[in-house]
Formats: structure tokens, sequence, C-alpha cells
């Protein structure tokens, strides 16, 4: 059905982004009633009034390669039925994130705004902001106990749109929450991402995870697909099958130059961006070395980038500025230059 949208309304393809969400882009004006139409006969659009605070990550093979501590598919489901239940949430910010973590470390190092974190097979850590509280629940609780703490969110902000807006999230929603019952423990704050290429299945079938450049994917080689679960890092894994002998047209070896490397739509699909920073970020990327990620932006706005330690590339009026944490380098308009800053500063301490 999405296939079939991005072809018919939009520009042929379907944008991944860095929440594990979707994009229609170039649909022409008018062409979002009948997308609308198409996404709630699929069954896609269950909440009109939720549709923007529908906002859960959740572990990408969780139930299907049996490294996870339980299968929280479940979880989530039950997450979104409460989620769209509740009017009060509709008040949440579209950019508000539940994340819902197996126990593998994959999603809980994005820095949610809500998180439960299996740390046993029938018990969460509630984790507000990337911190954890000490608070510990039941399976069978856990949807209520985050539902909570989004509603105590709600209802003492002062305007803020997300809970990690404020320095210290536990401690300002502290009396709203279960009391703590157990010691503090370190989140996660590099995600486990699974390996690319062939993933065993516990009911002997298997998945094939892959890179798509960009995080725009071509659905054409994806219509017979028996399954696909869409990462936050710009990545699919295809699921149940039987037969692995195809990459399905991604990128699934290791050592990719593509492994690690986004950038936001840039020219001319975003009128704010300086420059075509996916065409620039393509022919740079083989210079560009490895180690950590690499995200490439238009403008300062730097949408897309990720929540974890990563290389900013961006554009500015005097060329490009590449950043890592407080270290600056401005190698301006030159490619080759950027490319060997860049490099530099993915292997540097």
């Amino acid at each position: 059905m999405l296939a079939d949208a991005c072809a018919e309304l939009g520009d042929g393809a379907l944008e991944l982004t860095s929440r594990g969400n979707v994009q229609i882009r170039g649909l022409a004006p008018g062409a979002e009633v009948e997308l609308g139409e198409r996404l709630r006969a699929g069954g896609l659009l269950p909440s009109a009034s939720h549709e923007t605070v529908r906002n859960i990550a959740a572990s990408v093979l969780s139930g299907r390669d049996g490294r996870g501590l339980v299968d929280v598919r479940p979880l989530v489901s039950a997450l979104d039925a409460g989620l769209c239940a509740d009017p009060e949430l509709a008040g949440l910010s579209g950019r508000f994130l539940f994340v819902v973590d197996d126990g593998r470390g994959d999603v809980i190092a994005m820095r949610g705004d809500v998180g439960l974190y299996a740390v046993g097979a029938d018990e969460f850590a509630l984790v507000l902001g990337g911190s954890d509280t000490g608070v510990r629940v039941g399976g069978e609780d856990a949807v209520g106990v985050a539902l909570r703490a989004a509603r105590a969110f709600l209802a003492v902000r002062d305007g803020e749109w997300r809970l990690t807006e404020w320095s210290d999230p536990v401690g300002r929603l502290a009396g709203l929450l279960p009391e703590a019952s157990a010691e503090v423990i370190e989140v996660p704050r590099v995600p486990a991402k699974p390996a690319l290429g062939v993933v065993e299945q516990v009911d002997g079938r298997f998945a094939l995870h892959g890179i798509v450049p960009f995080g725009r994917l071509e659905p054409g080689p994806l219509r017979d697909a028996p399954g696909l679960v869409v990462t936050p890092w710009r990545t699919v894994v295809i699921t149940d099958l039987t037969d692995v002998s195809h990459s399905h047209g991604l990128v699934t070896g290791s050592g990719s130059s593509w492994d690690g490397l986004t950038a936001c739509a840039g020219r001319p699909g975003c009128a704010k961006s300086l420059t075509d920073v996916r065409a620039d970020a393509a022919r740079a990327r083989a210079a560009s070395g490895a180690g950590l990620p690499v995200h490439w932006s238009g403008c300062d706005r730097q949408c897309g980038r990720p929540a974890s330690a990563h290389v900013a590339v961006v554009a500015t009026a005097d060329g490009y500025q590449v950043r890592r944490g407080d270290q600056v380098r401005a190698p301006g308009h030159d490619l080759t230059a950027t490319a060997a800053a860049v490099a530099r500063a993915r292997e540097s301490e």
C-alpha cells in the first residue's frame, strides 16, 4: 500500500526517518487528502486526534532473534492503544518519544522522553530522558506507568515540548511517579545496533538487515517482502525470509562506506538547505574514513541528526563545518578537505 502511494502520489520513494518512521515527499497540492484516506483504509491512521503523538521506537528484532530478555512487541501494541485512548495525551508534542527496549540496548540509547528498558524477563526500568529512575515495574503494569509519566510531564511542563529539555527530568517528576525500588543503573548511551546481513530467527526463518543509502527507499524490490521493520538508523530489516540469496536492493556488507552515513533532505527537497548535501556526502564518503556516525546537514537546523554521539557536517554560507562536540573544523567549500576533516573527526578521541 505504501509502495503504491509513494509511486502514485509522491516522488516514488519512501524517506526513512531517525525515529523509524517513513515520509512520503513530493505530494501535489490536494494529494494529502487521498493519501490520508489510503492510510486510514490500510490501518495506519487509527486515531486522527493522536496521530502526531504516536511516536514509539522499539527493539527492532525483539521476539525474532532470541537475544532480548523479553518480546516487547505486545507491549508496544498496548502502549500505542493506551496512548490513543487517552484524550489528555493528545496534548503531547509530536516530538515526544516513547522507547521500549527488550534489554539489548538498541533503542534505549536514543534518549527518548519516556522509556521502558527490560532488566528481566518480566521487569522493566522506567527511564526518563535517558536516565534510570530506579522505578521497576512488571510487564503487566509497564504501559500504565509509561503513560502516567507522560501525563506527569504535561502537568508540570512550562511550554517545553519534550521532557529531554529538562536538565533533571527524574527530579522534576519526583513525587508524581511510583517510588523507586531499585538502585539506579547506567543506561546505554551508544545503540547496540544489529549487525548488517543475515540474522537467523528463532522460528528457523531468516531476517535481512540492510542499509538504505540516505534513507531513501525505492520500494520496488521490497514489494514481495514477507515482513518489513524500519529502524531508527535509516536501515530496514526484512523479516520471515526462507531465501536469503537476494539483497533486495539493500547494502548488507559489513565495512561499507555507507554504514553510519546519513543526511537531511537537502536541496532540492528542502528550501532551507544551502546545498545538495546528499550529493556532496555521496562524493565524499569513500574518503571519509570510519568510526563515529556522520550526519550531513544543509543548514544549522540539522534535521534528522542522531541522538547519540556523531560527527556533524553542516553547510554554512562559507562552506562546510565539521563538528564533533566542541571541536569545529571549517574546510569551507573544498569537498576533498571536508572529507579529510570528517575522517579525522571520526577517529579522534
